[in-house]
């Protein structure tokens, strides 16, 4: 039962890999539209755009408008033992119009500086989420073509050894062979078929996890044509130079640099909490209240008044003080998480141009690798049938030859991730570096 399961998942994994795919850019942009995570940077990108309007409006004129209406019922009772009692029913009512403009309110100021630098913040941060989307969809589109690979050869490597296997029980029956040679035969065709089942679980986990981005089953994918794929060394090819450009333009170095610039600016604005504001104000009113004694009548007023306000802390308990305190150690601290992010920024590039620069080598050797390996499964074949190899040789040169493909396919995808990485760490890793990559996929 188990093997005729494993059969049948084999043979899904060719009928995919022989259909036509989705390539590179396919499920690129069904990401975009699809992921949780990006979607969440986009309206956290949207809500950081509103920083600015909101900073904006201390430095603006503020209105407003009050009414109010009331019913009085008075009742007037003198205490004279003469006099009567009185009563009044009547409205009151009144309009007013109040206008601030701040003058002088450098606390204001700071906090529009701040909320510039807020958005600035977000677009960074949006940039970095849409960076990460590209690595991530890489990742995933990669990692489902190299399970697929190991599925391809777990399957070959396992019907290599059952057709080893079967000679080796012929052999033996017939007397040319030993049982040891059987023995080993089907212990590493048992092996086989355990990395069998493993491939085809480590495959189903690498689509479930292509399909959490893409958020719909994951389609065949296009795979890597041997024929167009194409070695690029890095431009410039010079590590020091990659190393100075992420210093200044990697995505979370611009992140640190706003925090810090924003800590700076709340410094400011805390120490402005000691300088007086001065505010222009205008106000316009009209009230009316019908009459509260007999025989009376009501009154309008109108009032118009025009002015400026100037107030001066002179004292708030030392909150201030305790204020800036605490934003300069905020600053500092900002200062700190900067200058950790320039580190790992440079750390980033140095290693995905290596990643890059020895992933053109490791492809190169593994090729040879792969053909070398061929030629020495071929001779102990021979050398079998002329009766100067083992079985056992044959089995072990057969196992050189699929790790050696298996090694040489991971190389191609960690190669192209490198490239991927190495203009994420400078900030420069756009849709057009996937389409690149893309011209290297089959989709027949």
């Amino acid at each position: 039962m188990m093997r005729t399961l494993v059969s049948a998942a084999v043979a899904c994994v060719v009928a995919a890999g022989a259909a036509q795919g989705a390539d590179l850019l396919d499920v690129y942009r069904a990401a975009q539209g699809a992921d949780a995570v990006y979607a969440a940077a986009r309206a956290a990108w949207s809500a950081g755009q509103e920083k600015l309007p909101q900073g904006l409006s201390g430095l603006l004129p503020s209105a407003t408008l009050s009414a109010s209406t009331q019913n009085n019922d008075r009742e007037l009772r003198f205490r004279a033992p003469t006099s009567t009692t009185s009563s009044a029913q009547f409205n009151s009512n009144s309009l007013s119009l109040s206008v601030t403009q701040p003058l002088y309110r450098p606390q204001n100021v700071a906090v529009y500086e701040q909320a510039k630098t807020q958005v600035t913040q977000s677009d960074a941060v949006f940039a970095q989420a849409a960076q990460d989307l590209i690595l991530r969809v890489a990742q995933a589109y990669f990692d489902v073509l190299l399970a697929q690979v190991n599925v391809e050869l777990a399957g070959a490597q396992k019907t290599a050894i059952g057709e080893q296997l079967a000679q080796a029980k012929r052999n033996f029956e017939v007397g040319t062979a030993t049982i040891t040679d059987t023995h080993d035969a089907q212990a590493r065709f048992d092996l086989a078929t355990s990395q069998e089942i493993s491939a085809l679980n480590d495959l189903e986990i690498k689509r479930r996890a292509l399909e959490q981005i893409i958020a719909r089953p994951a389609p065949a994918l296009a795979t890597v044509d041997l024929k167009r794929f194409r070695l690029i060394a890095p431009e410039p090819n010079n590590m020091e130079a990659w190393a100075k450009e992420a210093w200044a333009a990697n995505l979370q170095v611009k992140v640190a640099e706003a925090s810090l610039a924003f800590a700076s600016q709340e410094v400011e604005r805390n120490r402005a909490g000691h300088r007086p504001t001065l505010d222009a104000f205008a106000t316009y009113s009209d009230s009316g209240s019908g009459s509260g004694i007999q025989g009376g009548s009501g009154v309008d007023t109108t009032s118009k008044v025009i002015g400026l306000q100037l107030a001066v802390p002179l004292y708030q308990g030392g909150s201030v003080n305790s204020r800036v305190r605490e934003a300069l150690a905020n600053e500092d601290k900002a200062r700190q998480d900067l200058e950790n992010a320039r580190r790992s920024a440079e750390l980033s590039v140095r290693q995905a141009f290596l990643g890059v620069t020895g992933g053109i080598a490791q492809v190169n050797a593994l090729g040879a690798a792969v053909i070398s390996s061929q030629s020495s499964v071929d001779s102990t074949r021979l050398g079998l049938e002329v009766g100067v190899r083992t079985q056992v040789d044959v089995l072990n040169a057969q196992q050189q030859l699929f790790s050696a493909r298996r090694d040489r396919a991971q190389s191609h995808y960690v190669y192209l991730l490198s490239l991927l990485r190495l203009k994420a760490a400078v900030g420069r890793l756009a849709e057009d570096d996937l389409a690149q990559i893309n011209q290297w996929l089959d989709k027949q």
